[in-house]
């Protein structure tokens, strides 16, 4: 066994069939389930991944660690339901992983956005750099929310982008960041982080400033404008969540 594909869904019928369709030059692929209400894991199974269902549990950081321990390969490759591996990017993956002493523990992939059809080519999101593929021993993730692998060792980044086709209604953009705000705010006040009046002010407006002007927001028109302001929503969210959670003890 080499390479292992490790995927986190909760309620992705819509979206799982062609991620795990892009997967299948993968030895293995594991589908690590957060209780789905839809047909999540019929799906999965039908296509030939393992399912494995467990409680996320507001930890995103402790589910990807769950999935490592699944995996059997002696590299992983962690892909969300709405991300797709193109021919190009499989390609280059198979060659850096048979190369033969081959000196690095993970790979930087560049995630590309599209919103609503369209790539996102600035913002915060134009070409953010994560680490998705490494020796299953390169080590573990870490934060509950906004999690981060931290592997020990040489890592390179790959050229070629894993497509990610996230929020493609408004309601869903709007959903999933109340739902990751709480998770923020709870983080936040895990790593010692307090809420004031000047960040739900303030913060939130200088969030947006920096998504559409100083990175170049708004030469992506109407999906960057309105990335921008949902973004700018998430950060007013978090903190003020975090501010109620202090009230509270």
């Amino acid at each position: 066994m080499n390479i292992s594909a490790l995927i986190l869904t909760k309620n992705e019928e819509k979206n799982i069939s062609e991620c795990i369709s892009g997967l299948k030059f993968c030895d293995e692929i594991i589908v690590i389930d957060d209780n789905s209400s839809d047909n999540t894991v019929e799906i999965a199974k039908r296509s030939g991944a393992k399912v494995f269902q467990r409680n996320l549990d507001r930890d995103f950081a402790g589910q990807r660690n769950y999935a490592l321990e699944k995996a059997s390969g002696k590299w992983v490759f962690f892909v969300d339901a709405d991300e797709r591996v193109s021919d190009e990017l499989r390609k280059e993956i198979k060659k850096e992983i048979d190369s033969p002493d081959n000196p690095h523990v993970g790979y930087f992939v560049r995630r590309d956005d599209y919103m609503w059809g369209k790539k996102l080519k600035y913002g915060e999101t134009g070409g953010v750099l994560l680490l998705r593929l490494a020796r299953k021993s390169a080590g573990k993730w870490v934060r509950s929310v906004h999690e981060v692998w931290k592997a020990v060792g040489r890592t390179k980044t790959l050229r070629n982008p894993l497509k990610h086709y996230s929020h493609q209604t408004l309601r869903e953009f709007i959903s999933d960041i109340n739902f990751h705000s709480d998770l923020h705010a709870v983080a936040n006040y895990k790593e010692g982080k307090r809420s004031s009046w000047v960040k739900i002010l303030f913060w939130p407006r200088a969030h947006g400033f920096k998504n559409w002007v100083l990175k170049l927001g708004f030469l992506d028109g109407t999906e960057g404008f309105v990335f921008a302001l949902i973004m700018s929503f998430h950060s007013f969210l978090s903190w003020s969540k975090l501010w109620i959670k202090e009230r509270k003890k």
